[in-house]
């Protein structure tokens, strides 16, 4: 079990109704994104931020390097947005001659390099909050009652599955390839990465013909159920979410 399985199964927050969480996750992350604001994108990641360290229970070393995982793919997107390349006589904050062109960065490409760094770290953030504190058959469950077509919940649902067969395969093959110096230079590093890859599509196929052969012999009629959790709503907790939606609001139209 991955350690963003294991808190969702175990954090604080467990007692608390999925709809609750899904609405408070989903909401923020729609509004975040529609109401533009530089503000209301930071005070969503700290807020998020310190209510899964200091409410949930998520250990802010593990929270810390989950968050820094998107910023690689981020830093790459933005700069192609703050990078300008143009023959047109603009002020450029930075820039380098390639012939007739300027490559550079100008003062409005920072800003939307900015706001767009934070809005995508505020919406990872907010589905951080939903992946840590509900477990995948909860969040299966709010979406059915949203009347999702149960193809998606069933694709989903496997999906889910085998993320958790390919890690498992390709640590078993790793541990075996170091253990016969598969990795003791660059060339036999490379060649024992080949044949790992290969080897994990190929297991995991089969491994996917013996779930599907199991899920046959249980008579699997195109539907995954799952025994449900009763929950109880929080009046309290909705009238905080929309409180919380209402002062995004407002602090998005200050100047």
């Amino acid at each position: 079990m991955i350690l963003i399985d294991k808190y969702a199964y175990c954090n604080k927050f467990q007692g608390i109704h999925p709809m609750e969480k899904f609405i408070f996750s989903m909401g923020t992350m729609v509004l975040t994104i529609s109401l533009n604001s530089l503000l209301v994108s930071c005070f969503v990641v700290i807020m998020v931020g310190a209510l899964l360290i200091f409410r949930v229970g998520i250990p802010w070393k593990f929270y810390s390097k989950i968050m820094l995982m998107p910023i690689s793919f981020l830093l790459l997107s933005l700069v192609t947005v703050a990078t300008v390349i143009t023959k047109q006589p603009i002020d450029l904050l930075y820039f380098f001659p390639l012939g007739a062109w300027k490559i550079g960065i100008t003062k409005q490409g920072l800003i939307t390099a900015e706001l767009l760094f934070f809005k995508a770290m505020a919406a990872v953030s907010c589905l951080y909050f939903l992946s840590l504190t509900t477990p995948i058959i909860e969040i299966m469950t709010v979406l059915r009652k949203l009347k999702v077509p149960e193809l998606f919940l069933e694709l989903m649902s496997l999906i889910y599955r085998f993320i958790f067969v390919l890690m498992e395969t390709a640590d078993r093959i790793y541990i075996s390839q170091s253990s016969r110096l598969g990795y003791s230079s660059v060339q036999k590093g490379y060649k024992s990465l080949g044949h790992l890859i290969g080897n994990i599509f190929i297991r995991a196929f089969k491994r996917s013909q013996d779930l599907y052969n199991a899920l046959e012999a249980r008579g699997y009629n195109g539907q995954l159920r799952v025994m449900e959790k009763k929950y109880v709503f929080s009046l309290q907790n909705i009238l905080l979410i929309v409180l919380l939606d209402v002062f995004l609001v407002v602090i998005a139209n200050l100047r």
